[in-house]
């Protein structure tokens, strides 16, 4: 197999690099990627300086808040003083920062995770507000997770992992830490457990048990309770024969006497509910919402729960009285897609960060008292009016079997006439979903070259219910594809959109289905762009990091099952090469731990030795997507170079 180094061998493009008026940045490895004109990245630029906003943590005594926002080339913790204020930045990395939390008390330092390159081993810091001073907290070496805080003592839960870049089989545990941060040595591990599913740890209201979640799959999933002195813990959702029931984190009760969670239990969705840590049923508190509840958190200072439910993609904040149960009125909001819901201390606000069609995501806070919403930030960009973006319609068709699949549909404005060529984006996961929020760069597509975008919610998609997001496991895998065949039969009868013009893009999970439409649908299609996207699923399972292995091989099958294997190979998008005809685009972080970066560089060699035209731009420095700005720009120029010559010319 061709290594790493042997295509850093391979000629950078010397000769035309010489009259590219926009040089790559020096991380990135390109290979058959032409030269990027500077009035092209000129037209692209600003569709490309968005700066989302992101709500991370409250102060637990001012009404102030740390955000995340990109600082350079990078996602940076802010702070946010008061609302309309500038963020002022607090870190400053090469890298992004993941996640920032103020202590629950007086908020004289925060804690903050961060990882190098890509490489997803994410460490915990301390960060002291007065002298910037900087602490490492957890390991070196390993990875840290989970972090939350004891509501009344400063205390923090985490969890660390080993990390096995090389798969060498080592035993793979979780370690629970629990620790002063103002006194690292204070660290003790209360328990070591076996396996790395275990995670969304929580401190009871007195600080002396933790809750947490054992994750077997997206749809199995139970909940420990564990005694903080002895270590001793108990399984409190039992596991019913011939039943996989799903539940999500966990909070006690105030009262120590039960806790909330979602679970889909004798439902097809995830609702809210409690259940009593004494024998009893399950209580549950949405049971009128046919919808999955995504987030939730509770607060005892204001009595009250704030919810978020999935409505057909878009994302509705609710609340419910803690001492009736009963659903409160909720505020008017912008449709889109929420996030970062956290409660202020002490108080009855409530902040989130939304994002839609027409913008790129911002901060807000609702006070159910006054019924007062308030924005805190602003993302967009004052180089383009976001107001006039096109917002997505939702679109149906019937698959191979029957069955009824959707996406959203953003068709280019009435500027550009006749039929339109048509980009398919495929989302990751492969439990993720196609939503209606802010698609960034990708307006360029719609807006400037005319082309139409469509996001399928293919089976398997989370959203619909948990029948639907089991019909593409294991050996029911290219029924997914199938999908986007049928989507392709849609198009061929819409009047407004051009099937001879077809192109296929996708990261992660979406990767893999751009590269086996690529194949499946050669003679129906322009072009593909795979980003860190899997070419063949032994290969990949075999060397993703440890960590997820077992999680993954509960949605896509075993590969060391002889019969799981035989079928992996068939539909391995490396072993149908030869079928690919039509001009293949791929990007890879070379750090990337989900999906390691020698599943591009295997289809790549592989399309070079059978001459078919491809594409590749390898990042030494990103691992599962590109989060540095130059190279996700530099991405984006390519990508719509590629377009235009497979769609446009």
């Amino acid at each position: 197999m061709k290594t790493y180094s042997t295509l850093l061998a391979v000629p950078f493009f010397a000769a035309a690099q010489a009259f590219a008026d926009v040089a790559p940045p020096p991380a990135l490895v390109l290979d058959g990627v032409p030269p990027i004109s500077d009035e092209l990245a000129k037209k692209i630029e600003p569709y490309s300086d968005f700066r989302p906003h992101g709500m991370m943590s409250w102060h637990p005594q001012r009404r102030e808040m740390l955000i995340r926002r990109r600082l350079n080339a990078t996602n940076q913790v802010h702070a946010v003083t008061e609302p309309g204020a500038a963020p002022a930045p607090l870190t400053d990395y090469p890298d992004a920062v993941g996640s920032a939390s103020f202590p629950p008390t007086k908020g004289e330092f925060f804690i903050f995770s961060r990882g190098e390159g890509g490489n997803e081993t994410f460490r915990l810091y301390r960060q002291d507000l007065a002298s910037r001073t900087v602490t490492p907290l957890s390991p070196e070496g390993e990875r840290a997770g989970g972090l939350s805080w004891a509501r009344k003592s400063d205390r923090v839960v985490f969890t660390t992992q080993p990390v096995d870049r090389n798969n060498r089989g080592g035993k793979l545990w979780t370690a629970v830490h629990v620790m002063d941060p103002l006194k690292p040595g204070s660290d003790r591990v209360v328990s070591k457990l076996d396996g790395g599913g275990w995670g969304a740890f929580r401190f009871s209201e007195d600080g002396k048990r933790l809750a947490f979640v054992e994750f077997i799959s997206v749809n199995e999933s139970y909940i420990w309770v564990m005694d903080i002195a002895t270590g001793k813990r108990e399984r409190v959702t039992p596991q019913r024969k011939g039943e996989t029931i799903f539940y999500g984190e966990v909070t006690f009760s105030k009262d120590g006497k039960g806790i909330f969670t979602t679970t889909d239990r004798e439902s097809e969705f995830r609702r809210l509910v409690y259940i009593s840590l004494t024998p009893g049923p399950e209580r549950v508190l949405t049971g009128r919402i046919n919808h999955d509840v995504e987030d939730y958190d509770i607060s005892f200072d204001a009595g009250r729960i704030a919810f978020i439910t999935n409505e057909n993609g878009s994302d509705v904040l609710r609340f419910i009285d803690l001492a009736t149960f009963k659903e409160l009125p909720r505020p008017a909001l912008v449709q889109g897609v929420i996030g970062g819901l956290t409660w202020r201390p002490n108080s009855t606000e409530v902040a989130f960060n939304v994002a839609s069609a027409r913008s790129a995501g911002d901060v807000f806070s609702y006070d159910i008292k006054a019924n007062k919403v308030t924005r805190w930030t602003n993302g967009n960009n004052p180089g383009v009016n976001t107001s006039e973006f096109v917002e997505p319609r939702l679109v149906k068709w019937k698959s191979f079997d029957g069955l009824e699949i959707t996406g959203f549909h953003y068709q280019p404005p009435a500027s550009f006439a006749g039929k339109r060529p048509v980009i398919i984006n495929i989302h990751g996961g492969p439990e993720a979903q196609a939503r209606p929020g802010f698609i960034g760069r990708n307006n360029f597509f719609v807006n400037e070259l005319g082309v139409a975008m469509i996001y399928p919610n293919v089976r398997g998609s989370a959203g619909f219910g948990k029948t639907f997001v089991k019909l593409d496991n294991g050996m029911k895998r290219e029924d997914s594809v199938k999908d986007i065949g049928a989507l392709i039969d849609w198009i061929k009868e819409q009047p407004d959109l051009d099937a001879s013009r077809i192109m296929i893009m996708g990261g992660s999970y979406g990767g893999y289905m751009t590269l086996a439409c690529a194949f499946h649908f050669s003679d129906r299609i322009a072009g593909a762009a795979s980003t860190v996207g899997i070419s063949n699923f032994i290969t990949f399972l075999e060397r993703t990091e440890s960590y997820r292995r077992d999680l993954r091989r509960a949605e896509y099958g075993d590969e060391r099952d002889p019969a799981m294997r035989a079928f992996f190979e068939k539909i391995a998008p490396l072993n149908n090469a030869d079928k690919i005809n039509k001009p293949l685009m791929v990007v890879q972080g070379l750090n990337d731990p989900r999906v390691p970066y020698t599943e591009a560089e295997q289809i790549v060699a592989t399309m070079k030795k059978r001459e078919k035209p491809v594409w590749s731009i390898m990042a030494k420095d990103e691992g599962h997507g590109f989060v540095k700005k130059p190279n996700a720009d530099y991405q984006f120029y390519a990508t719509v170079e590629f377009a235009r010559q497979t769609l446009l010319k």
